[in-house]
């Protein structure tokens, strides 16, 4: 009816729902300025495992309900006492290897035969990172138009579809074909995420063996299978067979989830952080119990192994601002003109690798 209050669905009611809100990036326009600002929000209630760590190397204390995980990593692992499975290792990944993942997030995981969320609208996107260091516009091409008056030198010939390719942004379109364009750089900051080995069809919520894809890293396997190896039964060892790259940016967030499509449970997922800070949300097993929020920085992997599998989570927020995003020490790496697009990528995104052993 008009004029009536809205009512809160049964999932806005939620304990997790709640969590999600209150973190939840709003803007509003600040006093004596048309520009819209975020919202103050009230941090104090957020573990920081930066914080942690450091009085655990200072006193060797930790704080109440966190205990240190006795395990053969050469860096500490923390976790709840009531939240069993649930492994955070902060400050994990160098700067050098941060940077190293970033390079890689952006250049070679978006890459066919993996996919992305690109893929249903324009097909397979070949070296979109490259296409952005060149300032090139993705066009769909039409029968009309050869490719040498979209200078782009391909050897397939006629062109009796529409395709997408990329070309100078200053090129034109003979008169008289349509053509839809986008810019690459808006291209890769649409860009949501991307599949790495066994490929994940979102559809069907299942993986789909049937897809080509590429082989996982080696590099991303050894590190995968280091960091997880203080969560995984006794004498077994992790196998990385799949891997789900995701890319955010001002305003997304990551809605509460379960990651339950892997055959064993037991095996833990290794999540990796890269980019501008975050705030994670560990649940329980309904959406009913309430979270516990934590910031994850660029460098830190968390473990969701056991029960912790069981439990919903999520991001409700990234902080792209300067003053919160803490991204400066790695943008500061992407020192040379050629690293100028990584630089500007990571000052306001926020990456996340998670691998996981499908079977």
């Amino acid at each position: 009816m008009y004029g009536s209050t809205p009512q809160p669905s049964d999932s806005d009611r939620t304990a997790f729902r709640k969590a999600e809100k209150k973190y939840k990036l709003y803007k509003t326009t600040a006093p004596k300025s048309r520009r819209k600002q975020p919202s103050e929000v009230d941090l104090t209630e957020v573990y920081d495992f930066k914080s942690v760590l450091e009085s655990f190397k200072q006193e060797r204390k930790n704080p109440p309900g966190i205990s240190e995980l006795r395990c053969g990593l050469d860096r500490p692992v923390f976790c709840f006492e009531d939240r069993p499975g649930f492994y955070f290792i902060p400050g994990a990944l160098s700067i050098e290897e941060q940077c190293h993942w970033v390079r890689e997030s952006l250049t070679s995981f978006p890459q066919p035969s993996n996919r992305t969320n690109h893929n249903a609208i324009y097909g397979p996107i070949h070296d979109l990172f490259d296409a952005v260091q060149n300032k090139k516009v993705l066009v769909e091409v039409g029968s009309r138009i050869a490719d040498t008056e979209l200078g782009v030198h391909s050897s397939e010939g006629n062109l009796d579809a529409c395709r997408w390719k990329f070309c100078e942004e200053n090129v034109s379109i003979p008169k008289g074909d349509s053509c839809n364009s986008i810019a690459a750089s808006v291209l890769l900051r649409k860009l949501r995420w991307s599949t790495l080995g066994l490929q994940f069809d979102w559809s069907k919520r299942n993986y789909d063996v049937s897809l080509p894809h590429n082989k996982i890293p080696d590099t991303l396997c050894h590190l995968a299978k280091k960091m997880a190896a203080s969560a995984m039964p006794a004498g077994e060892e992790f196998q990385p067979e799949a891997a789900i790259v995701n890319y955010f940016g001002s305003g997304d967030m990551l809605g509460g989830h379960l990651d339950d499509m892997e055959a064993d449970w037991s095996k833990p997922i290794v999540s990796i952080s890269l980019g501008c800070k975050a705030i994670f949300l560990l649940g329980g097993k309904s959406r009913e119990d309430t979270p516990v929020a934590m910031f994850l920085r660029s460098g830190d992997i968390v473990l969701m192994a056991g029960q912790a599998r069981e439990c919903f989570h999520g991001i409700p927020r990234i902080f792209t601002d300067e003053e919160n995003a803490e991204v400066s020490p790695l943008a500061s790496q992407f020192s040379s003109h050629e690293d100028l697009c990584f630089k500007e990528y990571i000052r306001t995104s926020r990456i996340n690798i998670n691998i996981r052993q499908v079977h």
